[in-house]
């Protein structure tokens, strides 16, 4: 259900805490916000974020703001003032295996559910960022451009980016060729080379045009090298096994 109570408005330039006052008056308390990130990154996973803030002067975090606007040190003291002073918080990390098969919007969506369930607190009305998420089992709404507008979700976006962050930065030491600490497997110019260069590897994403298209070229090669090129032919399936058959013969 992605729809305001009956007669309340909020204007988009209320404030970042517009939205979470205005559902107070009516009742609509706690409020929280969720958002994710990585969905657009062609490796690593994706992660979501919810947030409760509290009412009064300790809801209000120092220097908050969409995550994807602070630089990663400001991002990195609003994440400790959101930790330090949330009613509740939770992340969630949906694997690339995962969001291959789901498909990357299903993910999405179910990574916001899943951090919105995983509350100490439950919320009785859920903020989104940008499109409307089914099965919260809560009232709330999408907010285009969530993250700039509304407390909650902007802090969602911080401790979600943080955490990823950090994951990629841990992924780095893994997979260094890559660079994922520098670009947080988000497709650069860098990242295209390295996977160019080296393939994908298990934190690659194969739904992505960029990687399926690296490993097709690798599994080609490798093909080539094997000599299971020779299976690529217009013959009927049998006459080719024949001939290589015929040739593993010579060869002994």
């Amino acid at each position: 259900m992605s729809v305001l109570p009956r007669g309340l408005t909020v204007r988009r330039d209320a404030g970042l805490y517009g939205y979470e006052r205005a559902l107070r008056r009516v009742g609509l308390a706690p409020v929280a916000g969720v958002d994710e990130a990585g969905r657009g990154a062609c490796a690593g996973p994706l992660v979501a974020g919810a947030v409760i803030l509290p009412e009064g002067p300790r809801g209000l975090v120092p220097g908050l703001a969409d995550s994807k606007l602070l630089t990663p040190r400001a991002r990195d003291r609003c994440y400790a003032e959101i930790l330090r002073r949330a009613v509740a918080w939770s992340v969630v990390s949906i694997e690339p295996e995962e969001c291959d098969r789901l498909g990357m919007h299903v993910a999405n969506l179910e990574a916001l559910r899943r951090s919105t369930a995983l509350l100490d607190v439950r919320p009785a009305y859920v903020l989104t960022d940008g499109f409307p998420v089914d099965g919260l089992q809560v009232p709330g709404l999408a907010v285009w451009k969530g993250d700039r507008v509304a407390a909650c979700i902007a802090a969602a976006s911080v401790i979600a980016k943080v955490t990823r962050d950090q994951i990629m930065t841990a992924l780095h030491e893994r997979h260094p060729v890559y660079d994922f600490a520098t670009h947080k497997g988000y497709v650069t110019a860098t990242h295209t080379l390295a996977l160019e260069q080296h393939g994908p590897c298990d934190t690659h994403r194969r739904r992505f045009v960029n990687v399926r298209r690296v490993e097709g070229a690798s599994l080609a090669t490798a093909m080539v090298d094997r000599g299971d090129n020779e299976f690529v032919t217009d013959q009927a399936p049998e006459a080719a096994g024949r001939r290589k058959a015929g040739r593993m013969e010579s060869a002994r």
